[in-house]
């Protein structure tokens, strides 16, 4: 059953990312904005559910697998970034493809202590 969930919930999570990048792809910009802003809300939302809304509100362990994996894991997409990176460096745009990088991985970890902040009320991690 929890693959049946899991592929439901990641159904939804690539339907989600598709319409994102219809809605919000701006041709000619300086770097992909729309990977970048699903792989940051998606960093915030699995710090804000896994450590935050989770462990507040009982939710089957099947339903957490799904939501997690299954919707923010075919949401977000690693595989784009690694891909636009490249692109952006074969065709020499070494500034914008360091900064996609920096931005993508400074600006996860960052969403994602902001979603486990907000979700647990800490201060700062323990």
């Amino acid at each position: 059953m929890i693959y049946v969930l899991v592929g439901i919930a990641g159904a939804f999570g690539a339907a989600s990312r598709y319409s994102a990048g219809v809605l919000l792809y701006t041709e000619g910009a300086f770097f992909p904005a729309v990977t970048l802003s699903v792989n940051l809300l998606g960093s915030f939302l699995m710090a804000w559910l896994a450590a935050g809304m989770f462990t507040k509100i009982s939710v089957p362990e099947n339903i957490k697998t799904a939501v997690t994996s299954g919707f923010i894991g075919s949401f977000t997409t690693f595989s784009a970034f690694s891909i636009e990176t490249l692109e952006m460096f074969q065709e020499e745009r070494i500034m914008a493809g360091g900064l996609y990088i920096f931005a993508s991985l400074f600006g996860g970890v960052l969403l994602s202590y902001a979603g486990y902040y907000i979700g647990t009320g800490r201060r700062r991690l323990r």
